[in-house]
């Protein structure tokens, strides 16, 4: 599977990180990272160039790594510092490195060309330094599915209604149209349910009983970030669609990091408007949160388990698989475009046969 290489990745959150050297996979390439002792993070290839062992089975010395089979040490920049017994370093002795930028005590690292690597495109909301608004790291998610389904998923609300019928979504929805705009950086994908009854998280985090209006918005960031603007309002207040800070409104929002082919860890976090102090507000937002995604990690899972099996059709589309549709065809093109531009820049082929 090929993935976008020229993006920003969440390698974790700033807490997953300390000054052990621990191996992280991304984009299926094998990753050892730690933080220096200025307290930034290091991320190199966790492969030694000599017999392959990995550089994350060896120690510390200082802010270098030592190769835990021969004792090649390598600096933070990738560069063979030592070579135990001789003091000629061949300039074949190096690791690759990867930028890295922490930002919101999140960890995000560039997996393609570093000279493009710019942080200001860094995925960021107002809300993360808002006063009135609370910021909650959630969990890591493991799941064994391909990252495009995972992220098709958190840009379709109809599912709501179907896989989280007590928690995030209940009947008044089923029928409900979805709306869908592809115009901007994100595709969105939207829609309201006004005077209904209330959603199982709803009903336990806002306490509301009687009728609500509530919104679905799904903002969906090539290559892997989602934001899901959702909350509720008392129906006898008639919000309007720009009034939704007048109601309960939540931030859920999705990092994606492709693993493998069929692995991907969604980290999600929330922001929300409400108990901004209030610590147990968090907790229980979380155990409601983790209830609902276990929902999606049994389909998207059991999906996967299908699409690696035989199949003797294509999938059928159907009229609220627009947002999806377009999300693919944004991800073939970026995958084009690296694909074109890395052979433009290499004069030879990878592989070249001599007779």
């Amino acid at each position: 599977m090929e993935f976008i290489r020229n993006a920003w990745y969440v390698a974790g959150w700033a807490r997953e990180f300390d000054q052990e050297l621990r191996r992280f996979t991304i984009l299926d390439e094998n990753i050892v990272m730690y933080r220096k002792a200025d307290g930034t993070v290091a991320a190199l290839e966790d492969r030694c160039p000599h017999r392959l062992l990995p550089l994350s089975k060896g120690k510390r010395i200082g802010d270098d790594i030592q190769c835990g089979y021969h004792g090649m040490t390598f600096d933070c920049e990738g560069r063979c510092v030592r070579i135990p017994g001789q003091s000629n370093l061949p300039a074949s002795a190096y690791v690759e490195t990867y930028p890295v930028h922490e930002r919101h005590d999140i960890v995000w690292i560039w997996m393609g060309d570093k000279e493009k690597a710019d942080p200001a495109e860094i995925f960021d909301m107002p809300q993360f330094d808002d006063p009135d608004w609370a910021v909650h790291q959630g969990d890591a998610l493991h799941l064994k599915a391909n990252y495009l389904n995972v992220a098709e998923n958190l840009v379709d609300p109809a599912h709501v209604s179907f896989v989280h019928p007590t928690t995030l979504g209940n009947s008044s929805s089923e029928n409900v149209p979805v709306h869908v705009s592809t115009e901007g950086r994100a595709i969105v994908a939207w829609r309201w349910i006004r005077d209904g009854e209330p959603v199982g998280f709803f009903r336990k985090f806002g306490g509301f009983t009687e009728n609500v209006d509530r919104w679905h918005y799904y903002y969906l960031y090539t290559p892997s970030t989602a934001v899901i603007d959702f909350g509720s309002a008392p129906a006898s207040k008639a919000i309007s669609e720009d009034e939704r800070d007048k109601g309960i409104r939540i931030f859920a929002l999705h990092f994606m990091t492709p693993v493998t082919a069929n692995h991907t860890i969604d980290r999600w976090m929330h922001i929300r408007n409400t108990a901004l102090d209030d610590e147990t507000a968090a907790e229980t937002m979380d155990e409601l949160l983790r209830g609902a995604f276990q929902e999606d990690k049994e389909v998207l899972e059991a999906i996967q388990q299908e699409e690696e099996r035989p199949q003797r059709r294509r999938p059928i589309r159907i009229a609220i698989d627009k947002g999806p549709m377009v999300y693919r065809k944004r991800i073939r093109e970026l995958v084009e475009r690296e694909r074109t531009q890395d052979l433009a820049a290499s004069p030879t082929p990878a592989y070249v046969y001599h007779d």
